[in-house]
């Protein structure tokens, strides 16, 4: 997975490209997390319009970074989900836990 990390206003954008799975992808997006933790930004929009496949792992990591923001304060939303990964959270029912959006701008005011 390869990721693109921007700071726009209080919230930490991050753009992701590729898989996220066991073994790769996973790992990358808990430390893509923790660094911004440790950077003092604690809102994060994942933009997955690039991500091609998530796993039950991938999905696990997303849930437990979740929860990590949560209990720091912070909030992680979704932002340009594909087909794909809309129907794994529709069937998951992790759709209603997330915040998702289809537009940036929306989901940027979103963190105000």
């Amino acid at each position: 997975m390869k990721s693109q990390i921007r700071d726009v206003g209080g919230v930490r954008v991050m753009d992701l490209d590729g898989k996220i799975t066991i073994g790769s992808g996973d790992v990358q997006l808990r430390q893509l997390v923790d660094e911004s933790l440790n950077a003092g930004k604690s809102n994060i929009l994942l933009n997955l319009k690039g991500v091609s496949h998530i796993d039950s792992s991938g999905i696990g990591e997303m849930v437990g970074c979740f929860t990590t923001l949560a209990r720091k304060g912070g909030k992680m939303k979704l932002l340009n989900l594909t087909q794909k990964i809309n129907d794994i959270l529709q069937v998951t029912q992790l759709i209603t836990v997330f915040d998702v959006f289809e537009n940036e701008q929306d989901a940027l005011a979103s963190f105000k």
